[in-house]
């Protein structure tokens, strides 16, 4: 494809009745059409277990496009490309007849033999529809072919590694794109611009300079209706196996060659390849688990993870997960890196706080004042953008300084156009740019870390289950885990360091 050419391709998304479809993936493709990044040449199959006719599937997908988007008014020329096909992912004539489907389209919009086949649905149909996809023709194509595939990769490493076996038979690595949301968004790319496109971070950005780092992803919501999900996940499978530690290596990394897919994956791939591994009583020393209790969130009460949906009024499942995260290379050795996230807790946020050392010498000693540290702040969400905190003289006679921040913030008038996180990589996939997915590599090193801490927890009874309110900020071992380190976390709302 030449550099200025719109990307084209007929895109078969399997589970377009669910969720993910309907609030991210339909939204997401009509953005992209309203801002011209796609096409006309291209076409949407939807494709579910449920019989729908072709009108009724476009005024589903345009229900869903209203909801989420306030300026629509060219909508009907857009779901014009919109296609139901209702299917059966077990049987071979349905896939054939998908298969006729797809060629008419083909022909029709001129797609030239493109395809993106999209698993919005239940994991454990993944390598079903990969296999079928071949033997039943559909990736016998002229032009490209892709498969899009959503979280969870397997449940461990062994489970991954058996889907990848049978993915593989079907598409190449390279033509594999399994999606990180976080990955798409924009301060976490953003995380890369800062650092290799500024001379101030680059050269302190090492554990010469930097003393710790912490890695926040709080949620005030509970498990909700997934609490079958969750009781077979947890949140170390659900948020640190893919969201945490992908933050961590774009944090950790060395500079890559250059702004590859390949340089920049390599580079990650060392990072979870350093990281220092955990097995039976280390665990315990770096890592704590936390499940919700009942509490007020939102001037309301509600219920306790236990008394939730589909879960077990015994569960062991972890709702919460801190732990501290050692990478014994050169550059990083003894910085402790920490990451939290939990459910039901005080706030919604995702934030990034980089904590510089102290200064060798405090010249204010003579007025008892103590300097607060140097913070770099990255925001994710809800709001984003970056903080810097520093000290400055305070207005007056005496030389006494002062916190100070300096912001940008994404929802000024430079966030007016910023892209939703799959609106980004749903563009980049078309674009064939697999920087902001993931790799095999990276998928089996970081199952081969956390299966270590699971196989742990779970043949070891949690005694103090729940233990943490809703609308806290997790269990009193988190903050001990820093405590012992000199440590403490920052807090996820605004930072007033000054009280800290």
């Amino acid at each position: 494809m030449k550099k200025d050419e719109k990307p084209t391709a007929l895109i078969m998304i399997f589970g377009a009745t669910g969720d993910l479809a309907n609030r991210k993936l339909f939204p997401s493709l009509y953005r992209l059409y309203k801002t011209g990044k796609l096409s006309e040449r291209f076409a949407v199959i939807g494709i579910a277990r449920r019989p729908l006719s072709n009108e009724e599937f476009q005024l589903s997908v345009k229900n869903s496009i209203q909801t989420a988007v306030d300026n629509n008014e060219d909508i009907t020329e857009f779901i014009s490309h919109f296609y139901y096909h209702s299917h059966d992912v077990t049987d071979s004539s349905s896939y054939l007849a998908l298969k006729k489907m797809a060629a008419k389209l083909d022909s029709h919009y001129a797609l030239e033999g493109n395809r993106i086949f999209y698993l919005a649905m239940a994991p454990e149909f993944f390598g079903t529809i990969a296999e079928h996809l071949k033997a039943d023709g559909l990736t016998d194509v002229q032009g490209f072919k892709r498969l899009v595939i959503e979280k969870p990769f397997g449940h461990d490493l062994e489970s991954a590694k058996q889907l990848n076996k049978q993915i593989r038979q079907s598409f190449s690595e390279n033509e594999i794109y399994r999606i990180d949301h976080y990955l798409g968004k924009e301060m976490v790319q953003n995380i890369e611009v800062i650092r290799f496109a500024n001379a101030i971070f680059e050269p302190l950005w090492n554990n010469r300079y930097i003393s710790n780092i912490q890695l926040t992803s709080s949620e005030v919501l509970g498990v909700e209706e997934r609490g079958r999900y969750y009781e077979n996940s947890g949140a170390l499978r659900d948020m640190v196996q893919n969201h945490m530690l992908q933050m961590v290596a774009l944090l950790a990394m060395e500079p890559p060659i250059r702004l590859t897919t390949d340089e920049i994956r390599s580079e990650k791939v060392k990072v979870f390849r350093a990281m220092r591994p955990l097995e039976g009583d280390l665990v315990k020393d770096y890592f704590v688990r936390g499940q919700y209790d009942k509490g007020i969130n939102d001037g309301k009460e509600v219920p306790a993870y236990r008394e939730e949906q589909m879960v077990d009024p015994q569960s062991n499942t972890e709702t919460y997960v801190a732990g501290k995260l050692v990478i014994d290379n050169f550059r990083w050795a003894g910085v402790p890196i920490y990451i939290r996230t939990g459910k039901r807790m005080e706030a919604k946020s995702t934030k990034i706080v980089i904590q510089f050392k102290d200064i060798p010498m405090n010249l204010y000693y003579q007025s008892e004042q103590t300097l607060n540290p140097n913070l770099l702040v990255i925001h994710i969400q809800p709001e984003e953008g970056i903080t810097l905190y520093l000290n400055a003289k305070k207005a007056g006679q005496n030389m006494e300084a002062t916190p100070v921040k300096l912001n940008f913030a994404n929802k000024g008038i430079d966030g007016i156009n910023t892209p939703e996180a799959y609106e980004k990589l749903l563009f980049d996939c078309m674009n064939g740019d697999a920087t902001n997915f993931t790799h095999w590599d990276e998928v089996a090193l970081s199952w081969s870390f956390v299966d270590k801490i699971s196989e742990v927890w779970e043949n070891t009874k949690a005694e103090n289950f729940p233990n943490y309110k809703s609308g806290t900020m997790g269990p009193r071992e988190a903050d001990e885990l820093l405590e012992k380190d000199g440590f403490f976390w920052w807090p996820v709302t605004d930072l007033d360091v000054s009280n800290c």
